[in-house]
């Protein structure tokens, strides 16, 4: 999987980890809510859990280290703890602080933390739909070491409230949602799309030339030939792998560079359309306009109204 193509398209689309918080429980606990975010994920710092959400049948084991994404889910319960005593139910945490009961031993609750994934406008239709609605990082995984020590650090920051923790939380966070995206990408089952894609070597070589590339006309004999392949195998190949053709991935690359480019404030229409390879302005904002239902000036004056602070 090359890192670099990673790392450009986790910037492209703005990814931010952020943590709301967690909870400290010992005996048999419950923790059960509305799910508002797009892409929420729970982590186990200590102990274990099992977590229910809509789309699955039965619970998912959780153990130390492990994290779980929900995508576009509507409820989640975790649940652990043993014995017969009475069930304590726990509101999840939303103030970025460890819900812990009077006289709970840390070293000996079950922990686990909860936060979201932010993105911007793009990255919600590339990310949510590369990722499954239940994404399970198990402890087996070949990042579950990076992502363990990740998890313990954002544990002990919260805990520890020393100065700085904050800012320390959200570098942590940062490394959490990376290295978790790294598992994803590193061959565990996964839908067709992009981090898919990612990880896939026998397709780099064309990936690498439509994403250094994006001006240049690639026809698909181009691209089957970076790759070693066929002109049928590698359209086959590369619909299983990122869940639309080649020449349409292209497309969609060069719409979300060109929507980076439209965010700027100082932007023009006609170099960006001479950049990503369109002959002409109006051919730009035709291809746009397809791709997103509306005029890339309509597009950049939308979200820099957007970005502009309340009342400016």
């Amino acid at each position: 999987m090359s890192t670099d193509r990673l790392t450009e398209i986790l910037n492209l689309i703005d990814v931010r980890g952020v943590v709301s918080g967690g909870a400290a429980l010992t005996g048999r606990w419950r923790a059960h809510g509305h799910v508002a975010e797009e892409l929420k994920f729970c982590a186990v710092a200590r102990g274990e859990a099992q977590l229910m959400t809509d789309g699955i049948d039965e619970p998912i084991e959780l153990v130390e280290g492990e994290v779980v994404v929900l995508n576009a889910r509507s409820w989640l319960e975790l649940r652990g703890g043993s014995g017969d005593g009475p069930i304590d139910d726990v509101e999840q945490p939303s103030n970025g602080t460890i819900v812990r009961r009077d006289g709970v031993d840390l070293e000996r609750a079950d922990v686990f933390i909860g936060g979201r994934i932010d993105l911007n406008v793009e990255g919600r239709e590339v990310l949510a739909g590369a990722l499954p609605p239940v994404a399970h990082v198990r402890a087996a995984s070949s990042s579950a070491a990076q992502i363990r020590g990740h998890v313990n650090q954002i544990f002990a920051e919260i805990v520890g409230d020393d100065a700085g923790a904050e800012f320390a939380v959200r570098q942590y966070s940062q490394l959490l949602i990376l290295d978790v995206l790294r598992a994803f990408s590193g061959g565990m089952e996964m839908p067709p799309g992009w981090l898919k894609l990612l990880g896939d070597e026998r397709l780099r070589p064309a990936l690498d030339l439509m994403h250094e590339h994006p001006e240049v006309s690639w026809s698909l004999g181009d691209l089957a030939r970076a790759a070693a392949l066929s002109r049928t195998g590698f359209a086959v190949r590369f619909r299983e792998v990122a869940g639309m053709p080649p020449l349409a991935y292209l497309v969609r690359w060069r719409m979300l560079l060109a929507q980076r480019e439209l965010r700027a404030p100082e932007s023009r229409l006609r170099p960006i359309a001479f950049k990503l390879g369109y002959s002409s302005e109006s051919a730009f904002s035709t291809a746009f306009k397809r791709h997103l239902g509306e005029s890339p000036q309509n597009y950049r004056t939308r979200v820099l109204q957007d970005a502009s602070p309340a009342g400016v």
